[in-house]
């Protein structure tokens, strides 16, 4: 069975609550990225070869409870600004390259932000958010060289999120809202 299907499923079968445990999903992920990490490579090398960074592509979506996965390519070097899911949950997990995750708590009143903290993940690694408004964070490819490649699993509507950054050396951030492109619906080699 294809590496991708399987991922998939495994977010579709966890997200068919309102509050899954993103806990036992992130370590169900990961077992099946580092059991097929060839299989999953192979795969997603074509995509490398046809130069597709920095595309996103829809693998699923259900409405009631309403959940997204997604993949996305990122360049080398690239970074992602800093983003707000709206109240919404999520599950961010490394399936090729090197990703530094950082995660910030925003004021409500004021937008001040303050660091929570900052992972690195590498293939079956993952990072996720609960439902909380006031939470933001961001990423970036750590390689110069080489494209990253991460699984993305979303409760809620897909394009509620705000993206922004620090406005100077201001403890607040500017935002707007947002709505994200998808190259496709899923990754054809």
């Amino acid at each position: 069975m294809h590496s991708l299907k399987i991922l998939r499923d495994i977010a579709l079968e966890y997200g068919r609550v309102e509050h899954p445990d993103l806990a036992s999903m992130a370590r169900e992920l990961g077992r099946v990225v580092h059991q097929d990490a060839f299989a999953l490579s192979a795969r997603l090398a074509t995509l490398r070869r046809h130069r597709r960074d920095g595309d996103r592509w829809l693998l699923a979506e259900r409405r009631r409870p309403a959940l997204h996965v997604l993949v996305r390519a990122w360049p080398p070097g690239q970074h992602m600004p800093l983003l707000d899911h709206a109240d919404r949950w999520g599950l961010e997990l490394s399936l090729h390259g090197a990703l530094e995750w950082q995660s910030y708590r925003r004021d409500p009143h004021n937008g001040q932000l303050d660091a929570l903290g900052r992972n690195w993940l590498g293939p079956g690694d993952a990072n996720w958010f609960e439902r909380d408004a006031g939470l933001a964070h961001r990423c970036r490819n750590l390689s110069r060289h080489d494209t990253a490649y991460t699984l993305h699993v979303y409760g809620g509507e897909l394009p509620g999120h705000r993206a922004g950054e620090p406005r100077g050396d201001a403890p607040a951030w500017l935002a707007q809202a947002r709505r994200g492109t998808l190259a496709g619906q899923q990754p054809t080699p």
